[in-house]
């Protein structure tokens, strides 16, 4: 169980901050809910405390983790298939795990594959939106302010580019 104050990532929409635990009545049944905060696009989701597990909830990584993070996003980027479906759906898999490593990883392929060869509108927004999970959950965890997060993830991103 997580307490008001904890700093927990919820997958596929980043990292945030739980504000409030409180009980409410949807649909005529009562439950606790954990209400999350999530600085970067300023969201709140409501999200029920039984299904926090099957969510794949976590705490956020330390600043030990974080500089390994941004490690990950200087490398190489690894092979991905050619087919765009087949990636697609590898990708999303791998964003799904709410594993902060794995979704740096398909951040870094997809934006090397993007100066490489051009990204569908599909993959632009999960290019994104791997970013923004990666940015506010490094954030989050080095207490650094967003737009400077972002800047140092793209210079890492750049920096990984070089060698092509």
């Amino acid at each position: 169980m997580y307490s008001v104050g904890d700093k927990i990532v919820y997958p596929t929409h980043g990292a945030g901050i739980i504000e409030n635990i409180k009980e409410e009545k949807i649909l005529g049944e009562k439950k606790s809910y954990y209400i999350l905060y999530m600085p970067v696009g300023e969201l709140k989701l409501m999200i029920p405390v039984d299904n926090v597990e099957e969510l794949g909830m976590r705490k956020i990584i330390d600043k030990d983790q974080a500089c390994d993070v941004l490690d990950i996003l200087k490398q190489n980027e690894s092979r991905m298939s050619a087919n765009w479906n087949r990636r697609y759906r590898a990708n999303m898999e791998r964003i799904k795990t709410g594993d902060i490593t794995e979704v740096a990883e398909v951040a870094r392929n997809l934006y090397a594959r993007d100066k490489e060869k051009g990204l569908s509108t599909g993959e632009k927004k999960m290019l994104e939106q791997t970013i923004r999970i990666v940015v506010s959950e490094l954030s989050l965890a080095t207490e650094t302010e967003e737009e400077e997060m972002r800047d140092l993830i793209i210079r890492c991103l750049e920096e990984s580019n070089e060698g092509n």
